[in-house]
C-alpha cells in the first residue's frame, strides 16, 4: 500500500464511482430514443453513454438517423428527476464523506451536465462538496484534463496534492493528463498504483492532516 503524504483535495468521478447509474442512464437515452419511434440502445452504445457526456451520447446513438439536431434539443428539455430513482448511490460514500470533509478538500469531476446538481441534492450530498465541475463548466470535458485543472485552481494546490477516483479509462485518462494520483475503483484493468474495491478504502491511502 503506498501511503500519499501530502493529498489536500479528493475528486471523485459521478457514474460508476459514487452512483450505481447504468440502469437510470440507459433508461434516459432509451427514452430519448423512444420519443423518435426508435429502438433502445445495444450494449455497445449503453456502454458508451455511461462514460460520456450527453451531447457526445445523443450524437452516438441517433448516428445515422435524420433526429440527431432535434434529439439534442430535446434531451436538454427532459426531466431527469425521474430517472434519479434508478441510481443507487454507492454503499459507505456518506460516511466517507462525513470523514473527510473535515480535513480536505472535496470535488466531483463528471461528464454528466444540466443533471448533477439534481442528482446531488436529491441524495443529500450536495453539501459535502466544494466544487462541482461538470461538462458544462468546461470547454473540454474528460478525458481532456480541463476539468481538473479548474479543481486544482480551485483549491489553489498542485497535481501531486489531488487524489481523482474513477473506474474509466476516460478518468484514467484525464487523471494522467493532468498529472493527478489516480485511484481506480473496481477496475483492475487500468494502470495504476491505486485500486480499491471499496469507497472507504480511500482513507488507507491518506495521511489525516
Amino acid at each position: 500500500m503506498n501511503l500519499v503524504n501530502n493529498i489536500s483535495a479528493v475528486i471523485f468521478d459521478c457514474d460508476g464511482v459514487m452512483f450505481d447509474s447504468r440502469q437510470a442512464n440507459t433508461n434516459f437515452y432509451n427514452h430519448i430514443l423512444s420519443h423518435f419511434s426508435l429502438p433502445p440502445m445495444n450494449k455497445k452504445d449503453a456502454a458508451f453513454v455511461h462514460m460520456h457526456t450527453a451531447y457526445e451520447s445523443v450524437k452516438r446513438i441517433f448516428r445515422g438517423t435524420r433526429y440527431t439536431d432535434q434529439a439534442q434539443e430535446y434531451r436538454v428539455k427532459v426531466d431527469y428527476a425521474p430517472f434519479i430513482k434508478d441510481m443507487v448511490i454507492e454503499p459507505g460514500l456518506k460516511k466517507l464523506l462525513e470523514d473527510l470533509k473535515p480535513g480536505f478538500g472535496l470535488a466531483i469531476a463528471t461528464n454528466r451536465s444540466n443533471t448533477i446538481d439534481n442528482v446531488l441534492e436529491r441524495n443529500g450530498i450536495k453539501e459535502y462538496f466544494d466544487i462541482v465541475v461538470s461538462s458544462l463548466d468546461v470547454k473540454n470535458p474528460k478525458p481532456h484534463p480541463e476539468p481538473l485543472f479548474k479543481i486544482l485552481n480551485f483549491f489553489d494546490i498542485r497535481p501531486d496534492e489531488a487524489f481523482y477516483i474513477g473506474d474509466s479509462s476516460i478518468d484514467y485518462e484525464t487523471a494522467r493528463a493532468a498529472d493527478v494520483h489516480f485511484i481506480s475503483y473496481r477496475n483492475r484493468d487500468l494502470k495504476t498504483d491505486y485500486y480499491i474495491d471499496y469507497l472507504a478504502d480511500i482513507e488507507k491511502f491518506l495521511t489525516k492532516p
